[in-house]
């Protein structure tokens, strides 16, 4: 605390100086501004749209990708289509919730789509949901 005064007659400012703290709160906020956009992960893909209620995120996420050009992401690993059944097999061997968002870009075939659906149920997998953004009205 600061004093203020001379000689014997000195009183306790109780003031409280603010200036730090709101430099400090301005440059978190410059920090968190240029940081957010950096936070987005995951692999570029244009979504079909589609309506429906929004689910929460689990914490453990899987997510398949598939790209327009037809290659197949799991959460940002590329993998070969091949293999997707076996990683999956390995990667859901130890885990008791065993659920796969697939993401899927509107250009890819239907057909890739539900082969690669084919291979993420045969990996043992029990849910299966879809990724869309919501329509617009």
């Amino acid at each position: 605390m600061a004093m203020s005064g001379r000689g014997d007659n000195r009183q306790v400012m109780a003031e409280i100086n603010v200036t730090p703290l709101v430099d400090v709160m301005l440059v978190l906020l410059v920090i968190f501004m240029v940081t957010a956009p950096m936070m987005q992960q995951g692999v570029q893909v244009n979504l079909p749209k589609a309506s429906g209620k929004a689910l929460s995120q689990p914490e453990e996420m899987v997510v398949v990708s598939m790209n327009g050009n037809g290659k197949l992401f799991i959460n940002k690993d590329e993998v070969n289509p091949e293999n997707l059944r076996q990683k999956l097999t390995a990667m859901f061997a130890e885990r008791v919730k065993k659920e796969v968002f697939l993401k899927a870009d509107a250009g890819v075939p239907y057909g890739e789509v539900v082969k690669v659906m084919a291979d993420i149920k045969g990996a043992g997998v029990e849910r299966l949901g879809m990724v869309t953004e919501p329509a617009t009205k």
